[in-house]
């Protein structure tokens, strides 16, 4: 009872009633205003048009556009209100300056190295063309491997991730969407306590939209009574204007500037499966050090500075993060090439999804991809169906178990069209999968936070590590190929067979995917 009284009385059940009110009452208002009067309505369709050439004059993707048109001529009663309350994108208009103050300011520590530049492109000139739209479109440069440890589960990786922190001497950054009391954040508290002890530095950033359901209210207080210094990104405040589409859906761990960490698993405990929730949950994530470090405590320290207003002493930092030469060691032979990128809402370059379209158009043998959700647009669709097309062996894996059951319907409409084309997709039987992973012809390979899917597409901070023949790469590939072991292959057969009414269904949800 207790359980249930908490959820009841929860923020996000709270917010969501205060939702529903405002939405029930924009709604009351133009009904009661357009059945009583003929002028009214009038005024109702002429502010419906309007609308809808506003929308499809913004500088947004096509398909996010057709679901707002669709949803506001159709029903212009409830496509009005829903769109000033969850349509406009706040973050964007109001915080882009100071974003961009920020942003310039952290660039200067941002050089590109030219000398990796020209290695790589005299190497393979089409790596040289991706990575140079991540360091043009991005801001973030390309560097030499020093290591790169792919982790193919949350729960190894939390292993060398708690002995990495054990280490830390000057200081720890954290950066994620989904926070949750338990035993993995309890395990990373204690230590991040410890060291606050010891004079190490700890900042703590978490989203609030994505802690909302596992942490309690401000609980950045009681972090900073621990002496960690923490904030929360886009805090939820649902009151007439809701602007929460722009969430920090990131996950960025970084240990002096020497060690960092991505990948798609939060602090959580199904992410190491202490606790299952849609049976096995599968996710992957990479080890960095050396000079790329640098990029993530870049990344980390714009989007504190952002949310604190404030400026941090980048040359300080940056410092941390340049590697010591020792004489003595000996290069790394056949080392590779590691190039970590954000994608921010702020700038409108989808730049998580150019980097994944680069790679499957520029494919000559195979592209695996591990992905949660496949709600894609018709860019993606075509990528991927032409590459099959051409005899690349195109590979998706998606959960088995659905985290969310209509959202899962709607990955599941693509599958057809996708498997008539040739694109091989497999279920992955032992549960969910949240692995945000591509590898193409044992050469180049990502592995980050980015979903296939509009949110992180278009609406999220998100970030990632594009790899060029690294050790990473063939570590992701085996992930791969173990993974098709144990899952399901989908049949043309099984996407046809579905009852009428089900296939409707999902024709209809087609309709509004960009705005789930």
């Amino acid at each position: 009872m207790k359980r249930f009284l908490n959820k009841l009385f929860s923020k996000l059940v709270l917010g969501a009633v205060i939702i529903i009110l405002q939405f029930g009452w924009f709604v009351y208002l133009i009904y009661g205003a357009t059945t009583a009067n003929s002028v009214a309505n009038l005024c109702l369709q002429i502010a419906a048009v309007a609308l809808a050439l506003y929308v499809a004059n913004k500088d947004i993707r096509t398909s996010y556009k057709m679901s707002w048109i669709f949803l506001i001529l159709f029903l212009p009663m409830f496509g009005l209100p829903a769109y000033f309350i969850f349509g406009r994108s706040g973050l964007t208009r109001g915080t882009r300056r100071k974003f961009d103050e920020v942003d310039r300011g952290i660039q200067e520590y941002l050089g590109a190295e030219e000398e990796t530049e020209k290695e790589i492109e005299e190497l393979d000139f089409y790596a040289y063309q991706q990575s140079r739209y991540i360091t043009v479109n991005a801001k973030y440069p390309l560097y030499r491997e020093e290591d790169s440890q792919y982790y193919s589960s949350g729960e190894e990786a939390f292993k060398q991730m708690l002995a990495d922190l054990e280490t830390a001497e000057k200081f720890i950054f954290m950066e994620y969407f989904i926070v949750e009391q338990g035993k993995m954040f309890d395990a990373v508290l204690e230590i991040l306590e410890r060291k606050v002890k010891q004079g190490v530095e700890v900042r703590f950033i978490y989203d609030d939209v994505g802690s909302i359901q596992t942490l309690p209210p401000k609980y950045y207080n009681v972090l900073r009574e621990k002496g960690i210094q923490c904030v929360c990104f886009n805090p939820f405040r649902p009151l007439m204007s809701i602007i929460m589409n722009n969430r920090d859906h990131r996950k960025i761990m970084v240990v002096d500037g020497k060690i960092a960490y991505t990948g798609g698993f939060n602090l959580a405990d199904e992410y190491i499966n202490e606790k299952q929730k849609f049976g096995h949950w599968k996710d992957a994530g990479i080890r960095l050090t050396g000079g790329c470090v640098w990029s993530f405590t870049a990344m980390f320290l714009e989007m504190w500075d952002f949310i604190t207003k404030s400026r941090s002493d980048y040359a300080l930092y940056r410092g941390a993060s340049i590697p010591e030469k020792k004489s003595s060691e000996p290069e790394v032979a056949g080392a590779g090439f590691v190039q970590p990128y954000s994608d921010s809402p702020l700038d409108h370059e989808d730049v998580g999804e150019n980097v994944y379209l680069n790679l499957i158009q520029h494919a000559k043998k195979y592209v695996y991809i591990f992905t949660p959700y496949l709600i894609i647009g018709s860019e993606m669709k075509v990528a991927l169906a032409n590459a099959a097309k051409c005899g690349v062996d195109v590979r998706i894996v998606v959960p088995g178990i659905p985290d969310k059951k209509m959202v899962y319907l709607l990955t599941q409409s693509n599958f057809e069209n996708l498997i008539q084309a040739g694109v091989k997709i497999y279920k992955y039987s032992p549960g969910f999968i949240h692995s945000k992973c591509f590898v193409v012809d044992d050469v180049y390979a990502t592995v980050g936070t980015i979903n296939l899917d509009y949110r992180s597409l278009y609406l999220h901070f998100e970030c990632g590590t594009y790899m060029y023949r690294t050790k990473a790469v063939m570590q992701v590939k085996q992930d791969m190929l173990d993974t098709y072991e144990i899952s399901h292959e989908v049949t043309l057969d099984e996407c046809q067979n579905r009852r009428l009414v089900v296939r409707m269904f999902m024709g209809a949800l087609k309709l509004f995917a960009p705005l789930l």
